[in-house]
């Protein structure tokens, strides 16, 4: 895998092997490339690009305020800079956002298109809890991020496999404040739009963890009825990064999808 920077500033990771389609994997917010290591090493024989969205990881943010469309204009640009004509679409929570805007202005750019742990019409008790959290975020307690680690993975987990537990948590903890909030904002903010997602012609998959309690299995199956062409599948056991806990499951729902839309 060698570490890159683009001429916007985009770190990036790019595991080329072959002339075919690579896969792109958009991580969620708060988070890095890092987050997909399980992914990239189970499909290692495959081209792999996983980047650091604007004001993650080593990728800087230079804005005083950022929509969803920005995030989907950075991987345009990445896109157009690698030359990569066609790419399947990995996107992760905020990363799934990111990936239904940029596919639904560049469907001809796309071989498949993979949400998972998205958001989809979220009640009015729903959108309370994440302003909530929103709230406590902006105070940048330990606390915090001890309670997404709780949602996210499970306790039996996290107990288990405290390396990875430390891993996640150290991303968190080196975020940049005012950056994260800036990020955090449009994703507690999220308004769906049908007509949007309805212009998404290609191949989709929609997954998410069966005990995810923010990126619910019902948003998911409720999503796949309003996309075109996509299906929904339920990760057994996993909350919201089931990417990492569920790691075997989800990598060979991702592969058996990817190796159908190869094109």
């Amino acid at each position: 895998m060698s570490k890159k920077i683009d001429s916007f500033g985009t770190s990036y990771s790019l595991n080329k092997v072959s002339e075919k389609n690579p896969i792109v994997f958009i991580h969620g917010v708060g988070l890095t490339k890092e987050i997909w290591e399980p992914q990239i090493n189970f499909l290692k024989n495959y081209n792999t690009l996983t980047y650091d969205l604007l004001g993650h990881g080593e990728t800087p943010l230079k804005k005083s305020k950022i929509n969803i469309e920005d995030f989907s204009k950075q991987l345009a640009r990445l896109l157009k800079e690698l030359n990569f004509k066609k790419i399947h679409l990995v996107g992760f929570s905020l990363g799934a956002l990111i990936a239904r805007h940029f596919a639904s202005e560049h469907n001809d750019k796309l071989s498949s298109l993979i949400m998972h742990g998205s958001i989809y019409k979220r009640t009015e008790e729903q959108k309370r809890v994440v302003r909530n959290r929103f709230e406590v975020a902006k105070k940048g307690k330990p606390a915090s991020k001890q309670a997404a680690l709780r949602r996210w993975l499970s306790e039996d987990f996290s107990k288990k496999n405290p390396k990875i537990y430390k891993k996640i948590y150290s991303i968190l903890e080196k975020n940049n404040r005012l950056n994260f909030l800036k990020c955090y904002e449009p994703f507690v903010n999220y308004i769906d739009d049908d007509s949007m997602l309805k212009k998404i012609s290609v191949n989709t998959l929609i997954t998410t963890g069966e005990n995810d309690v923010g990126s619910t299995p019902e948003m998911s199956r409720n999503l796949s009825k309003i996309i075109q062409k996509s299906k929904f599948i339920e990760i057994k056991k996993g909350k919201h990064l089931c990417s990492i806990e569920c790691s075997n499951d989800v990598n060979i729902t991702f592969k058996n999808f990817i190796d159908q839309n190869d094109d």
